[in-house]
């Protein structure tokens, strides 16, 4: 699986307008599923971005989780994570898992990232999606789980 992480102050999501998920201070964190991908590899992320060090401690060092701050996460599938842009200027996306096994991964991630503690919203799988956040740091950090 591959996933965009950004430390947030506060993100949202609408549908058609519609606010339909939002956080305070915490973590945007976008996924997708790759062909390979089961669900011992999003357990497996969601226990990595349980325990990164990305929020400030009392010095002011990134050195606390998630759930160590009582942040939230927001998780929104993010299909154009597989891109491939080797070829031409139109990137393909050829490269994600099928949607039917991306939905069934993305839920399972949120599902088992929530029950290890951290508060977390949804995104809508499929939908055209409106992502609003304001970055904090800004603090990015891309994860790839088939390359450690």
């Amino acid at each position: 699986m591959r996933a965009l992480l950004q430390r947030v102050t506060n993100a949202a999501v609408d549908v058609d307008g519609t606010r339909i998920a939002g956080i305070g201070a915490g973590l945007l964190i976008l996924v997708c599923a790759m062909p390979g991908d089961d669900a011992a590899t999003a357990e497996a992320l969601a226990v990595k971005i349980s325990k990164l060090r990305l929020f400030r401690d009392d010095a002011g060092r990134m050195n606390l989780s998630i759930p160590q701050t009582e942040g939230a996460a927001l998780v929104v599938s993010q299909f154009t994570l597989a891109a491939d842009t080797s070829r031409g200027n139109r990137p393909g996306f050829s490269g994600a898992a099928k949607p039917d096994k991306a939905e069934a991964l993305y839920l399972h991630f949120a599902q088992h990232l929530g029950s290890l503690g951290v508060p977390l919203e949804t995104g809508r799988f499929g939908a055209d999606m409106a992502v609003s956040l304001i970055n904090d740091g800004p603090v990015t950090i891309w994860l790839n789980t088939d390359v450690g």
